[in-house]
C-alpha cells in the first residue's frame, strides 16, 4: 500500500510566522498637522462658538412700556446706549389711568407723537371683561386700529365667563389688541382649563387672526411679598383680524433658591411646558417676553468687552468680560433659557416679541429693574441658545413690526 506525502509547509518570506505575531500591533501615527486649526487667521481654541456678544438686533421695538402718563422720560433714562440708539418704536401702556382720565391721556399721546424723539407704536387702554361688549364704546376706541397710534386694551381674568367671552369676541371683531391679566391660580390646572376655555368660546377657528401671548418669568410662591397666583397678561388684535395678547404665564412656583434640577421636575413646570405646547396651536399666537418677578432687580450686565486688534486679544477680552458677570446674571440666564425654551419649541422665533416692563399687576410686588439690564439678559439668553441673526431680529423687532405695524 502507497503512502502519499504532503507537501511541506512553504516558510514565510524573510521572517516566520511566530515572530510576525509577537507584540502588539504597530498604530499608524497621525502628523501633528491633523490636530491643528485650518491656517485661516482662526485661534488655537478652534473651532470657537460665537459670542453672544456679537449678536445684536438690527433695531428693536419694545412691546410693553408702563407709562400711565404717556412720559417715557423714565423709560429712556434706563434703556442705555446700546437700547436706546435702536429703538424704533414702543407700545405704551396706561396702566394705572383712573377710567375718567384715559381719554384725555390718550388724545395728549396721540397729538404729541409726531414730535415724540421715540415712536409710539400703540396705546394700551384699561378694559373690563365682565362688562361684557360694551353698548357705547368710548370715542377713543371709534378707529382704534387704524389711528396713530393704534390703540389697544388692557384688562384681567380670573375665570371663565359668559360675559368675559362677549368682551372678548367683541374685541377680536373690532380689530383691537386687548393686553389680558390673567389672576387666576395657573399653579391648578383648572386655572389652565379656565383660560383655554376663554381662548376656545372667544376666537373663531374661521377667523384671521393672531393670538399674541406675553411670557414673563415670575415667581409666585416662595418669596415674601409674592403673589401666591401668577398674572396672565394677554391680548386679542385684529386690525382685520384677531389678536390674542397673554403675560406671565410661565413662571416657575419657587423663588431662585430653588435648585433647577429639581425645578426641572416640578409639577407645575411640567405642566406649563404641555400647557404652552397647547396655547400655541391656537392659529396666529404669539408671545411677548416680559422682565421675570423673581423678587430681585435684573443683574446688572457687565460692560463689553474692548474692540481687540487680534485673535488672542479678543479671546482675552471675552474671558475677561466673562469673568465680569455675576454669578447671579448666571444663574438668571440658566433659568430664562429653561422657560424661554418650551416657548422657542413650541411657537418659534417668529411668534416672540420683546418687552422691558414687566407685567402691570407685578409692578407693585417686584423689584424695579432696568430695562436696559434687561434688554442685555433677555438678548444673551436668546444668543446662547445658538440662533442666527434673522432670530434676534425676529424678537426684537420685527415680529411687534408685523403685530402693531411700523411707525410712520
Amino acid at each position: 500500500m502507497s503512502t502519499e506525502t504532503l507537501p511541506p509547509t512553504p516558510k514565510s518570506p524573510g521572517i516566520s510566522v511566530g515572530a510576525r505575531r509577537k507584540g502588539p500591533k504597530e498604530l499608524p501615527k497621525l502628523p501633528l498637522s491633523a490636530f491643528s486649526p485650518p491656517n485661516t487667521g482662526t485661534s488655537d481654541r478652534f473651532p470657537l462658538a460665537p459670542s453672544p456678544s456679537t449678536l445684536q438686533p438690527e433695531d428693536i421695538i419694545d412691546a410693553h412700556v408702563i407709562a400711565p402718563n404717556g412720559d417715557l422720560a423714565n423709560w429712556q433714562s434706563q434703556v442705555g446706549q446700546s437700547f436706546g440708539g435702536k429703538t424704533r418704536g414702543v407700545v405704551l401702556s396706561l396702566h394705572g389711568v383712573p377710567q375718567a382720565e384715559v381719554e384725555k391721556v390718550v388724545k395728549e399721546i396721540q397729538s404729541s407723537a409726531s414730535s415724540s424723539s421715540t415712536p409710539v407704536l400703540a396705546i394700551a387702554v384699561p378694559f373690563v371683561l365682565e362688562d361684557g361688549a360694551p353698548a357705547s364704546p368710548p370715542s377713543y376706541l371709534a378707529n382704534a386700529s387704524s389711528s396713530k397710534p393704534a390703540i389697544v386694551l388692557s384688562t384681567t381674568f380670573k375665570e371663565s365667563s359668559p360675559a368675559a367671552i362677549e368682551a372678548l369676541t367683541w374685541a377680536s371683531t373690532q380689530g383691537l389688541v386687548v393686553n389680558i391679566d390673567v389672576q387666576s391660580d395657573l399653579q391648578q390646572e383648572s386655572g389652565w382649563d379656565s383660560l383655554e376655555e376663554l381662548l376656545t368660546k372667544a376666537t373663531s377657528p374661521e377667523a384671521k387672526g393672531k393670538i399674541i401671548l406675553f411670557y414673563v418669568d415670575g415667581s409666585y410662591g416662595g418669596t415674601v411679598g409674592f403673589r401666591k397666583d401668577p398674572a396672565l397678561v394677554g391680548a386679542v388684535t385684529t386690525r382685520t383680524e384677531a389678536v390674542n395678547l397673554f403675560a406671565n404665564i410661565l413662571p416657575p412656583p419657587d423663588s431662585l433658591a430653588l435648585p433647577i434640577v429639581k425645578l426641572l421636575t416640578h409639577p407645575v413646570y411640567r405642566s406649563y411646558q404641555g400647557r404652552t405646547a397647547s396655547l400655541s396651536l391656537f392659529a396666529h399666537l404669539y408671545v411677548n417676553f416680559l422682565p421675570p418677578a423673581w423678587g430681585a432687580p435684573t443683574p446688572p450686565t457687565p460692560p463689553p468687552a474692548a474692540p481687540a486688534e487680534d485673535d488672542a486679544r479678543e479671546e482675552e477680552e471675552r474671558d475677561k468680560a466673562s469673568g465680569l458677570e455675576s454669578k447671579e446674571a448666571k444663574e438668571w440666564k440658566r433659568r430664562i433659557k429653561m422657560y424661554i425654551g418650551p416657548a422657542v419649541e413650541a411657537f418659534g422665533f417668529q411668534r416672540i416679541l420683546f418687552g422691558s416692563s414687566p407685567a402691570a399687576p407685578l409692578t407693585s410686588v417686584s423689584p424695579v429693574s432696568r430695562a436696559g439690564d434687561w434688554f442685555e439678559l433677555a438678548r444673551e439668553s436668546f444668543a446662547e441658545l445658538g440662533v442666527e441673526q434673522d432670530a434676534i431680529d425676529a424678537v426684537f423687532s420685527e415680529n411687534a413690526k408685523q403685530v402693531y405695524g411700523e411707525s410712520s
